[in-house]
């Protein structure tokens, strides 16, 4: 054979070996190299399609179970995991700065203690506020011989609640301070929620703020609801979702099917309270019976920053918080919002 059929097939077999590497190549990137440098998945623009989210351990996250049900991220092609996170919700904004999870939920001044803390956190939607368009969930429960016949009679009074600085204690201030009473003479302590009907039937403390079934349990264990709950203050975000501002600025697009997907699961949560009353059974301690036949609240993705300021104010005076969170960034500039005329 001469020197030259010798070197043609020499280029032949190094061609042949070359085109078996680039298809192991390929191969080897089809099977593993769509991920993301961090490995949260990416698509194609830079922006994460798999998210964590941090829901409360307690109730108004449903939406976030409709949109898995009912196909709503994975329509908007987002690989969505729902955990529960801490039992206090305002403890959830360190797993979303530090990235262990891209989105949590709190309540409002949860929300606004961490912001105030100087923590790059921002609101990215609502899940649901306060409205007079339902009958209170929650409220201010005390013995039917109590002298306590409307909150001008609380001044001096020690009312137990579940969280020390929380949504719960601010209403109670604020409904304090609409009836003429000065909040700082009130004693507020901290016991479990189910120990709260217990401290007021057995005289412990004067009265209890609780909600949800509880709420209903000393309705029916014969305590008297006095006020309208956290429905005096219509707007008022009762729960947020909110993630890192750094994360958002880096995965907007990704972010923004998140919560649209979230808008949309609230649209149906609140056209479906079987659906609702499901995930109920399914995620949370309530009794079924209560379950069925409990009043579904309203369910609102829009955030009225009116009525935050409103509440930042209060809170400073109430001594709830210690200094006033920028309110330049504390909301996604693709947050919903509205303005509530109730």
């Amino acid at each position: 054979m001469s020197r030259g059929s010798l070197g043609r097939a020499g280029r032949t077999r190094l061609a042949a070996t070359i085109a078996i590497i680039v298809a192991a190549a390929g191969t080897l990137s089809a099977c593993g190299g769509g991920d993301a440098p961090d490995g949260t998945g990416g698509d194609g623009t830079g922006n994460t399609s798999s998210i964590t989210v941090l829901r409360s351990t307690g109730a108004t996250f449903e939406p976030l179970y409709i949109a898995e049900e009912q196909g709503y991220f994975k329509e908007a092609g987002l690989n969505v995991t729902i955990k529960p996170g801490a039992a206090d919700t305002s403890q959830n904004a360190p797993s979303i700065v530090n990235g262990e999870a891209q989105f949590a939920m709190t309540d409002s001044p949860g929300f606004l203690k961490a912001a105030a803390s100087k923590l790059p956190v921002q609101i990215v939607s609502a899940l649901q506020v306060a409205t007079r368009k339902t009958p209170p969930s929650d409220g201010l429960m005390v013995k039917p011989d109590s002298p306590i016949k409307s909150f001008a009679d609380v001044g001096g009074k020690t009312i137990a609640v579940a969280a020390l600085g929380g949504s719960v204690q601010f209403v109670t201030e604020y409904a304090a301070k609409q009836a003429g009473v000065d909040p700082s003479t009130i004693k507020f302590v901290a016991l479990p929620l189910n120990g709260l009907v217990d401290a007021v039937k057995n005289g412990q403390v004067d009265a209890a703020h609780t909600f949800a079934s509880f709420f209903d349990a000393a309705k029916a264990q014969g305590l008297t609801a006095i006020g309208e709950g956290t429905n005096i203050i219509p707007g008022l975000p009762q729960s947020v979702l909110f993630a890192d501002r750094t994360w958002l600025a880096a995965n907007a697009a990704a972010a923004k099917k998140f919560t649209d997907a979230v808008a949309k699961a609230v649209t149906y949560a609140n056209s479906h309270p079987d659906d609702v009353r499901a995930i109920d059974v399914k995620y949370t301690t309530m009794a079924p019976e209560y379950i069925k036949n409990r009043q579904i609240q309203i369910y609102s993705a829009e955030v009225d920053k009116s009525v935050v300021s409103m509440i930042i104010k209060e809170m400073l005076g109430f001594g709830l918080l210690k200094a006033a969170p920028d309110e330049s960034t504390i909301y996604w500039d693709q947050m919903p919002t509205t303005t509530r005329s109730e």
